[in-house]
């Protein structure tokens, strides 16, 4: 089979850029049980985007109006980037798919960027809403079936989020950690199938996805006062290791492959102990993880684009070889583990 090949990465980040002593004061929370929170969260920087001074007077619509500008600015920068990274342009791009969480707009975030970037007229779309943390993967699944069913062509892939946009304050552990870790970016990858491409970046070869239903409400975002408020449900830390090895082994078990075989681990970082945990209930070590771990310290959890940042890491930073095998790891809403695998 000629599998889709990544073709170029582009990540950006509003300018904006806080430590978490900053982001605690910004926050507008007291206490140092609180601000312990923010500072043991294995997080050294994040980005936002604000516009003027944190404002926590902030309305429902003045927040999703905030989250249409800063999810435009930011994931144009990422296409712009991925583009250039690949040497094409957006006019050169078939299909375009956009996934997000942190707010609602209709025309939808694609559509919008398809006016304000120039792509072309007869573009075809796909805009994926509410996946949480685990949105890129199934995102990234979209874009490669629709190169493999149409060799030759190129196919976009945004995840961007402005989870800065969904802020909400109560004292809460959820919505504490949340708004500790939590913060705003986007990636987009540039796939074709069969095309010339840089071999540093890898081939999709296959996803697997496992979904637990009874744990449907364990994360994710609800309303409440007319604004989004996260939910993570303490269990989450725990589920997340047998969550995705079920995916896992059902995915490597179909390519004869077994763990040790794993080159690069791409791991979502959802957080300090999430990673912990996935660590431990796998056996891995520090380097295993140094990708995921450099990714949270220096911008937290974005929610979808993160892992997209993780294997920009690899590519930028990993040296990976041709041979080398990896593995695309997100955890989120529904609650579902979504995992691809990598060959470069």
């Amino acid at each position: 089979m000629n599998h889709p090949r990544i073709l170029g990465i582009g990540i950006a980040n509003p300018p904006i850029r806080l430590t978490q002593e900053q982001s605690f004061q910004a926050a507008g929370y007291q206490g140092e049980r609180i601000r312990k929170i923010f500072l043991n969260s294995a997080i050294d920087y994040r980005h936002f985007y604000l516009e003027g001074a944190p404002n926590r007077e902030e309305t429902s619509d003045q927040m999703n109006q905030r989250y249409l500008r800063g999810a435009m600015e930011t994931g144009c920068r990422a296409i712009l980037n991925c583009v250039k990274a690949a040497g094409t342009t957006v006019q050169d791009v078939d299909f375009l798919a956009v996934c997000t969480c942190t707010g609602y707009v209709c025309p939808d975030v694609g559509s919008r960027l398809v006016a304000h970037m120039g792509f072309s007229n007869n573009l075809q779309r796909a805009s994926i809403v509410g996946l949480g943390c685990a949105g890129a993967l199934p995102t990234l699944q979209r874009a490669v079936d629709f190169v493999r069913a149409n060799p030759g062509r190129q196919a976009l892939m945004l995840a961007v989020e402005i989870c800065s946009a969904c802020y909400y304050v109560d004292n809460t552990l959820e919505t504490v950690v949340g708004n500790a870790i939590c913060a705003d970016g986007a990636a987009a990858f540039l796939l074709a199938a069969g095309q010339q491409a840089n071999l540093s970046y890898p081939l999709i070869i296959d996803f697997e996805t496992f979904i637990a239903t009874e744990h449907l409400h364990e994360v994710g975002l609800q309303h409440r006062d007319g604004k989004l408020r996260i939910m993570l449900g303490a269990s989450v830390q725990q589920l997340a290791g047998p969550m995705i090895e079920t995916a896992l082994q059902q995915l490597l078990r179909r390519h004869g492959l077994s763990r040790s075989r794993i080159d690069f681990w791409v791991v979502h970082p959802g957080g300090r102990r999430v990673i912990d945990n996935v660590q431990k209930h796998f056996g891995m070590t520090d380097t295993h993880l140094r990708f995921s771990r450099t990714v949270l310290r220096n911008y937290g959890n974005m929610s979808s684009p993160t892992v997209m940042f993780v294997l920009e890491e690899v590519v930028r930073s990993g040296d990976p070889r041709s041979g080398d095998w990896g593995v695309m790891i997100a955890l989120g809403p529904g609650m579902a583990a979504e995992v691809a695998l990598l060959r470069w």
